[in-house]
């Protein structure tokens, strides 16, 4: 069975890269393969290789354990809260396929049950609170169905919270921070067990969030800002509080995020081929899955411009000096992005991370502490049953 770290036994890893991550729980905060797949007419239980970065087999083939998988969509899709609904839906219908594979766990004692059974443990992920519609009660539902995050804000702002990029806008007319209501359903996600994600929100409504949460936050997919200045990753001192609060930030595997050279490079790519984005965007295609079809399409141009893993490792090693080894985990943002380091190109690599955290000397116990570990206790402290 797989090594539950910190709750229950500590052990000595002793074997290679390979045996250290299977025998570890690995847990993934964000994977946006529920979208990817409607966007793309596919199903999660196919066969996706040359399609998606994701599927039911190649998430065991990876060593994957525990996924919580993205509930997205942006701000101008109309009836969120209803395409809510239907992204989960939609990964329901494949759990319930295939009950030997995996489980939409909704308590800790199935968590528990499927990993010693060698199931996917599959729980959500909500990506922007514009999906609760400005309604409280719409949390107590998404907790019901197997949601345990919600990002507060993805790039766009509800009416109760500013994002990071909404904040940087001069044009833009709404709240910065928290709003009393927003303050509000901070307090229900604790009461509830759905974890506080302050990855994509703005700094003003950070510091609000971690001023009135009582429970450990995560940042579901977020790199460093000292290491590249964008304004999705966290500066030095949301990271050291973050730490301070109990947290766990889990990186984000996208070359944007981490390489502050590769955004010039990827604008070039995408100009090459902007008729064709066009075109795909004209069939109703969200624009930042156009973005991924083009990637796989023109493998070696892409390819040609992707980083390499030690520059994630780079952000890496700057967390875990600020704030721990306690306090890192993953967050690929598999199947919602369109470029990741060259070793890390679908969740068959994983192992690959691994290898680098050995390279780096860390200690095996500490190695299962940052691929899932960490998040566990995190769980823990949001979620008494």
């Amino acid at each position: 069975m797989k090594y539950l770290v910190p709750f229950f036994l500590a052990f000595s890893f002793t074997a290679g890269a390979q045996a250290i991550h299977f025998k570890s729980v690995v847990v993934d905060t964000h994977n946006d393969a529920v979208t990817a797949c409607i966007e793309k007419n596919v199903s999660l239980d196919q066969d996706l290789r040359g399609i998606n970065h994701s599927d039911l087999a190649r998430f065991k083939q990876g060593g994957l354990d525990y996924q919580l998988f993205s509930i997205w969509c942006d701000g101008d899709k109309k009836n969120p809260y209803a395409w809510a609904m239907r992204e989960m839906d939609t990964l329901d219908a494949v759990a319930k396929r295939n009950p030997s594979k995996m489980v939409v766990a909704k308590t800790w004692k199935q968590i528990d049950q499927a990993l010693k059974e060698g199931k996917l443990v599959a729980q959500y992920g909500v990506e922007g609170g514009h999906m609760i519609e400005d309604d409280i009660n719409k949390l107590d539902t998404f907790y019901k169905r197997g949601v345990r995050y919600m990002t507060l804000t993805w790039n766009n702002s509800p009416s109760w919270a500013s994002s990071h990029a909404d904040e940087k806008d001069p044009k833009y007319k709404g709240p910065r921070g928290l709003t009393p209501f927003g303050k509000e359903v901070i307090k229900r996600m604790n009461k509830l067990g759905i974890i506080v994600d302050i990855s994509h929100v703005g700094e003003a409504t950070f510091w609000d969030a971690i001023k009135t949460t009582t429970k450990p936050v995560i940042a579901s997919h977020s790199d460093a800002f000292s290491i590249n200045p964008v304004s999705r990753n966290l500066k030095d001192d949301q990271i050291k509080a973050v730490g301070k609060n109990g947290g766990v930030i889990h990186l984000n595997f996208y070359s944007a995020f981490l390489d502050s050279t590769y955004g010039k490079k990827a604008a070039a790519f995408y100009k090459a081929h902007s008729k064709e984005i066009d075109s795909l965007i004209a069939t109703g295609m969200q624009k930042e899955y156009t973005l991924g079809v083009i990637v796989t399409k023109y493998k070696a141009e892409s390819d040609a411009i992707k980083p390499d893993i030690e520059v994630l490792m780079h952000h890496f090693d700057h967390i875990v000096k600020l704030i721990g080894i306690d306090h890192v985990g993953l967050g690929s943002d598999f199947d919602g992005i369109d470029s990741a380091p060259l070793q890390l190109k679908t969740v068959l690599d994983y192992p690959e991370f691994t290898k680098a955290l050995i390279k780096r000397g860390y200690k095996d116990a500490d190695i299962a502490k940052v691929l899932g570990g960490n998040f566990l206790r995190v769980y823990r402290a949001n979620n008494s049953n």
